[in-house]
């Protein structure tokens, strides 16, 4: 099916019970041989499950009395608007030559350091640590960090 022809539709639930209203769900559609033709889960959308058919009435029917649900959107979501979530954003986005970034992670959790290189390609920073009494420069995954204070330009 092409994007264009597809019919979103947003059900609203108590963030963190996504995953348990959706097998619910799953479950009522096969009971009720409802023409849903997908239910999505998507990670940036906490509270909201997508329901993708071309008969929004059936979704009251399917939704109805489950526990955590909250609500349907009325209106219909277009692929463009949901597009936004799917597409995976770089860690590493945001982190710059110069950043003060605190490791988040691993054994150096805690630690402060000065970001001196960016690998865009493999997701990784080069930083040197504050805390030592001698420069020392470590690669890190860009997960691992946040930015604490950004270079001053």
């Amino acid at each position: 099916m092409s994007k264009e022809k597809a019919s979103f539709y947003l059900v609203r639930t108590t963030i963190g019970q996504e995953r348990n209203v959706a097998l619910i769900a799953e479950e009522r559609i096969r009971q009720l041989n409802a023409p849903i033709k997908s239910i999505a889960i998507i990670e940036g959308m906490r509270g909201y499950i997508v329901v993708e058919t071309d008969r929004p009435e059936v979704i009251d029917k399917v939704f109805y009395g489950i526990k955590h649900v909250r609500g349907v959107v009325a209106r219909k979501v277009s692929f463009d608007e949901l597009e936004n979530f799917l597409v995976p954003k770089p860690s590493i986005e945001g982190v710059d030559v110069g950043d003060v970034v605190e490791i988040i992670a691993g054994p150096l959790k805690g630690l402060k350091g000065t970001v001196t290189r960016v690998d865009k390609s493999k997701e990784e920073v080069t930083l040197e640590l504050h805390e030592t009494s001698y420069p020392l420069p470590i690669t890190i995954h860009g997960d691992y960090v946040r930015v604490v204070e950004k270079a001053k330009r």
